[in-house]
């Protein structure tokens, strides 16, 4: 008998790598997080952490308004500090068991070990990013938006054609810089920018006529940074591509994600978190405390 159960217990074990295989993963979670994720692997406050006991959160450094407050995501206000620290809690670290660490943006979404559990810092969700790095579900639904002086021809803009002779500029490696290049498409190369300090500078300067930033980060810009500049509208959310690359209509449109390294065992027990804080209106109560300011804008077609 136990000749025959060898070759056996050999097939289903053949079998079952083969069903693993074919699983779908473009997903949030992506490869591994699935185990991790359930409620047995996510116990409060003892996850695989990078440090035992502390949970490691990763941002750009400056960390904007209306994101983050004073240049400290440490101190819990802004938005993305409030849902990182309401996911922390969600995964049973309390405020004073979470550290900050600096990550920029480019070196966190792109292949390589990191220096934090997970990173928030207005990444898109992608599939092409998704190669690269793990993500949670979204945890903001995101449209992009231009922002132009006032005294420049931009500023009257009422569709994507009228922004073409414009003199653009992005953040390089965002969803911003996609909009420009992709959506609008300019007759003119844009300028690109390490940071948006510098692409702030070049408007604030003259040297590009419009910028285009995330929608809740234009209203903060004009209102307290750039004030000779105003909102000339949004962009409709875009379909976001699948992992095939081609674009699939998503009803969600573009989101932000928390970024995690890929394959990391945290990733699932992340999602939960996140998907636990939309499904009790968390994340909605945040938004609307720390992004109530960023009032519709005019869509551009």
């Amino acid at each position: 008998m136990t000749s025959l159960r060898k070759p056996f217990a050999a097939l289903l074990v053949v079998a079952a790598a083969a069903l693993a295989a074919c699983t779908p993963q473009d997903t949030a979670s992506d490869a591994g997080a699935t185990a991790s994720g359930t409620a047995g692997g996510c116990a409060p406050g003892a996850l695989a952490t990078r440090t035992a006991g502390t949970l490691t959160v990763g941002t750009d450094k400056p960390a904007y308004d209306p994101w983050f407050a004073e240049d400290q995501p440490e101190n819990g206000k802004g938005f993305e500090s409030a849902v990182a620290y309401a996911v922390a809690e969600k995964l049973g670290y309390p405020k004073d068991k979470v550290s900050w660490v600096v990550a920029p943006f480019g070196k966190a979404t792109t292949p390589g070990a990191k220096d934090f559990d997970f990173d928030i810092n207005q990444v898109s969700i992608s599939a092409e990013r998704k190669q690269a790095v793990d993500f949670s579900s979204g945890y903001y639904d995101v449209r992009q938006a231009v922002i132009a002086l006032k005294s420049s021809k931009a500023s009257s803009a009422k569709s994507i054609a009228d922004l073409k002779g414009a003199k653009l500029g992005a953040q390089v490696g965002t969803t911003s810089l996609d909009v420009v290049t992709n959506t609008i498409r300019p007759s003119t190369q844009p300028a690109v920018f390490d940071s948006n300090d510098l692409a702030k500078a070049a408007l604030k300067n003259g040297q590009i006529e419009a910028l285009v930033v995330d929608l809740p980060t234009a209203f903060y810009i004009t209102g307290a940074e750039v004030t000779d500049a105003q909102v000339v509208g949004q962009f409709e959310g875009a379909p976001q591509p699948s992992a095939q690359g081609s674009a699939q209509g998503s009803p969600q449109g573009e989101q932000f994600g928390l970024v995690l390294d890929k394959g990391s065992r945290l990733t699932g027990c992340v999602t939960r978190a996140v998907d636990a804080l939309r499904a009790d209106g968390t994340l909605a109560k945040l938004e609307q405390q720390w992004l109530a300011d960023a009032v519709a804008a005019p869509v551009l077609k």
